[in-house]
């Protein structure tokens, strides 16, 4: 359970401070509207379903908005975006130019996964929470026409706009599946690179996440993702804030945790390198690892 302290908190996250058996001693009502729970402090193994629920909708919410407002041509909506720490724009700055601009402007990344994905012709690459497809695109010109770029993602709209750009670049080594990081519809070893931008933290259960990758990966598969790090010292007020999940802050794991996850999940060789800060208390990196061939 989590901890109790002095911290006040938002109907949303009274909902993810604890378990709802233990929600009336966790967020003590004695208090009215105010909850004593430091959110965010269980351990994602050990979240409820409900939970795990609630975080998908809140991003499901916002990415949906963002896909729509993307296909109106009113651009993203991510806030992050005015401080080029997030978005579209990390593409042009990393070099990174092989997806139509309705993709990669529909962005919310915190990096760009396939310019150190060191991808190969002839490979399979998935792309977990693809959105509108950049990566995806970019991957599948990559490993050309004897290779194949998949893309899973949970939101209609942005699973919409990404057969739209597929279309438009008329890339026929594509595909887009509709489904959750937490359960890959994918048999078992049927990948060669596991790619994400920026979009495993938003999971309410991110060992869970990186466990699936590694049963997708083929012996001696890689894994290179970019996503935000947590600073050890990250604040319980940020780490509660639900709004913060679609802004890749509140979810994030720190490099400590995340290592442990991967090794879990029998993930080895983890690499993090940071690239550049996203928050006060978190920034972006790029994280590496690889399944063994045994």
């Amino acid at each position: 359970m989590a901890e109790l302290t002095n911290q006040c908190c938002t109907p949303a996250v009274q909902q993810t401070c604890c378990d709802p058996t233990q929600k009336a001693s966790c967020c003590d009502e004695t208090h009215g509207e105010g909850c004593v729970c430091a959110a965010g402090t269980t351990a994602p193994s050990t979240r409820s379903t409900a939970t795990v629920e609630l975080v998908r909708e809140t991003v499901r919410e916002k990415y949906a908005a963002a896909a729509v407002a993307a296909a109106s041509g009113a651009g993203c909506c991510s806030p992050a975006d005015e401080t080029g720490v997030f978005g579209g724009s990390l593409y042009a700055e990393r070099g990174e130019s092989n997806a139509p601009n309705s993709a990669v402007n529909a962005s919310l990344g915190c990096g760009v996964p396939t310019a150190v994905a060191d991808l190969h012709e002839g490979e399979v690459v998935l792309d977990l929470g693809s959105g509108a497809g950049a990566d995806v695109l970019i991957s599948a010109r990559r490993v050309g026409p004897t290779g194949r770029a998949i893309g899973i993602d949970m939101t209609d709209e942005m699973l919409d706009l990404a057969h739209r750009n597929a279309r438009n670049a008329d890339l026929e080594n594509v595909e887009f599946l509709k489904g959750y990081l937490e359960e890959l519809p994918l048999p078992d070893s049927s990948v060669d690179v596991v790619i994400s931008n920026c979009v495993i933290n938003l999971s309410g259960d991110k060992p869970q996440v990186l466990a699936e990758a590694a049963r997708v990966l083929k012996p001696g598969g890689r894994f290179a993702v970019s996503d935000v790090i947590a600073d050890p010292d990250m604040n319980e007020q940020t780490k509660a804030d639900m709004a913060a999940w679609t802004g890749c802050i509140a979810g994030a794991l720190t490099e400590q945790e995340f290592r442990d996850a991967l090794t879990a999940a029998g993930l080895q060789e983890a690499e993090f390198r940071e690239t550049h800060r996203v928050h006060e208390h978190a920034a972006a990196a790029i994280i590496r690892a690889r399944k063994p061939l045994t």
